[in-house]
């Protein structure tokens, strides 16, 4: 996970998206009611009462809709709350994200809603782009504004020092994740060890970095990066350890997401954006639909097939087509499968025929025909 140009906003990296970030520690922790007072709670009469009015309210229909909505996440809010709030807004399904954002961080948060959760792992694989800055002269334990100073350094890094130090953390590194993240330790998760107090000792592994530039000096405390890296790199573990190399030490203390896969900047929709466009679409002034980027928008990198519609009703049962004529694609491995230009499935090209992995079924709303151009 990544990076943020405004000044006290928080780093999670690539492969802390895929993990339950420390960050949210606090709010699973609330969520987790113990024993004893879930019983006081079930024994309390207004609670009951509460719970009774509570499903006596009408609830909202909810209804299917396909498609991306990449949320310009705003600092101070989690994941999960985005997911619940877009997926409230567009009354839908269902909704996922691909790649947690901590709440300190801002930018890019790809959220899927119905058919699109499909395409998830894709987006997840790609690319991810950040913005971060390091605030130097403390190195903390988390690694990042919210923990606490394990070495400090009045040495603060020239620029020349800096620059010649990037060449090292380009390329495929050797990375050793931050303590306070979401690895297994002998079946229990590293932040778990790290907040009671266990020494957690996390092994090297390869990441790739693809590109790392310097941005910006503010003042002498603060240096803006720019990294573009491939999955489960830490932005927080790279600012550690640059500042060891350069006797500064440092952490993350602002972080913005840029790019997620296909997802840049100019898809994002700030969340008070999205929320007038859809409070417009409900007094019929306008359409949800301009707010959702296509399902195969997540597929950028993937060929697409058009077939006929006799082929794409087999490939619909799950059926195997077989490619035949000198028309026949030569393309072999994964394909997304169309048919009078929409999207049908995601399958397997090989041996002379099409083998259907992923069916989609696009009824209900979906993104508006101009989203199909992308900015």
């Amino acid at each position: 996970m990544m990076m943020d140009p405004a000044y006290g906003a928080i780093g999670t990296e690539d492969a802390d998206s895929g993990d339950v970030q420390k960050n949210n520690f606090a709010e699973l922790r609330a969520d987790a009611t113990p024993h004893s007072q879930e019983r006081r709670v079930n024994n309390d009469p207004r609670a009951k009462q509460q719970k009774q009015q509570k499903n006596n309210q009408p609830r909202r229909d909810r209804r299917d809709v396909h498609g991306w909505v990449v949320l310009d996440k705003p600092i101070g809010m989690t994941s999960t709350q985005a997911v619940a709030v877009v997926k409230r807004l567009f009354q839908a399904k269902r909704a996922g994200h691909a790649g947690t954002l901590d709440p300190l961080a801002s930018g890019g948060l790809p959220i899927a809603l119905g058919e699109a959760t499909k395409t998830v792992p894709f987006v997840m694989d790609g690319r991810k782009r950040y913005r971060f800055t390091v605030c130097w002269g403390e190195e903390r334990d988390t690694d990042d504004i919210e923990g606490q100073p394990t070495a400090t350094s009045h040495q603060r890094p020239t620029r020349e020092a800096i620059l010649a130090l990037l060449p090292r953390f380009t390329g495929v590194i050797e990375q050793v994740p931050p303590r306070y993240s979401a690895i297994k330790v002998q079946g229990e998760r590293a932040y778990d060890l790290a907040r009671d107090g266990e020494v957690v000792e996390l092994a090297p592994r390869p990441v790739e970095i693809h590109h790392l530039s310097l941005v910006d000096q503010p003042d002498n405390d603060r240096a803006v990066f720019e990294a573009e890296c491939g999955k489960g790199t830490y932005v927080r573990a790279l600012a550690r350890d640059m500042g060891r190399i350069l006797g500064a030490f440092g952490h993350i203390c602002a972080l913005r997401r840029t790019l997620v896969g296909p997802f840049g900047e100019n898809d994002m929709i700030p969340l008070d954006q999205l929320e007038a466009l859809c409070h417009r679409a409900a007094s019929g002034e306008g359409s949800l639909a301009d707010a959702l980027l296509p399902v195969e928008t997540a597929l950028d990198d993937i060929p697409a097939l058009a077939v006929t519609r006799a082929d794409a009703a087999r490939l619909h049962r799950g059926q195997a087509v077989l490619l035949r004529g000198r028309d026949a694609p030569t393309c072999s491995g994964t394909v997304y499968v169309t048919v009078a230009g929409r999207l049908l499935a995601l399958a397997e090209v090989g041996n002379g025929e099409i083998i259907p992995k992923r069916v989609f079924n696009l009824t209900g709303l979906t993104a508006s025909t101009g989203r199909n151009e992308r900015n």
